[in-house]
């Protein structure tokens, strides 16, 4: 398989910006699929949830990463699940998480700056995306939700509503 030369994405104060979190524990009930940034109840989701929910095109430049599902989009359609991330499914994700990021960032372009907020295990899922040669985003990483303003300080900082 041949892989499309990387290249950043055009500079600009939305598209080139990415926010990952990690998944939470508390999720709504629900018996039929929600929108993954509409499902998670705990961690910094619902300050992300009332800060670009009404939002689209900040919104879509949000990744959840789900210890069951791997990379999700604010929008993907998920029912809720109970599992931790531990190291072996960090690792199994990895792969799978890598390739999806890397195919997006061929798409799309490198993002320049990577906002997580995520307990420390959950960036071993973005590696592939973290050692590109040549394309180092900027990497700003809160290792905990307790710490959201923080990275509301650093969305303040990117213009972001």
């Amino acid at each position: 398989m041949m892989r499309r030369r990387l290249r950043w994405a055009p500079p600009d104060p939305v598209t080139d910006r990415l926010v990952f979190v990690g998944c939470s524990r508390r999720k709504r009930a629900a018996t039929r699929p929600l929108q993954a940034l509409e499902l998670y109840e705990g961690g910094c989701i619902p300050q992300l949830r009332a800060r670009l929910g009404r939002h689209p095109a900040y919104s879509t430049r949000l990744r959840i990463l789900s210890a069951e599902h791997g990379l999700l989009d604010a929008d993907t359609p998920v029912l809720p699940y109970d599992r931790p991330l531990d190291p072996d499914r960090a690792a199994q994700l990895q792969p799978v998480v890598g390739a999806d990021l890397l195919a997006e960032a061929a798409r799309d372009g490198m993002p320049r700056h990577l906002l997580v907020v995520a307990e420390p295990l959950y960036l071993h899922l973005l590696t592939d995306l973290l050692n590109v040669r040549r394309l180092r985003p900027e990497l700003i990483h809160i290792p905990t939700h307790h710490r959201w303003p923080e990275a509301a300080a650093v969305l303040d900082e990117w213009g972001w509503p």
